[in-house]
């Protein structure tokens, strides 16, 4: 996909954010996680990322029930796969996870990062 269609996707993306992507990232906006600077809907590779990190090479990766089919768990197995060949961690949260739990989930996220740091 040339460059500005795949920006034009991404915008669509963060435009149409699920309510979940909506509430993390008002946690992670602005470096409101330890100063972290995250993007959303961030392009690596041929992949779109929730959220990405940059600076830790962090994808934080938000999952529905539509990810508990065989098929879709089988294509993120390979994707991510495919993410950390390209040299990037990923952490997968569960939708609920954000709305139930998310002092857990931004906790998990700054675990992770305290051991990513450069």
């Amino acid at each position: 996909m040339p460059s500005d269609r795949r920006s034009a996707f991404a915008r669509r993306l963060r435009q149409n954010q699920t309510p979940a992507e909506a509430r993390l990232w008002t946690a992670l906006r602005g470096g409101k996680l330890d100063g972290h600077k995250f993007r959303r809907q961030h392009t690596i590779g041929r992949y779109y990322a929730d959220f990405a990190c940059e600076k830790l090479r962090l994808i934080i990766e938000l999952d529905g029930g539509v990810h508990d089919q065989d098929e879709r768990d089988l294509k993120n197995q390979y994707r991510q796969r495919d993410l950390e060949h390209l040299g990037w961690s990923v952490l997968r949260f569960r939708n609920d996870d954000v709305f139930a739990r998310l002092d857990d989930v931004l906790s998990a996220i700054r675990d992770h990062a305290r051991l990513a740091r450069p």
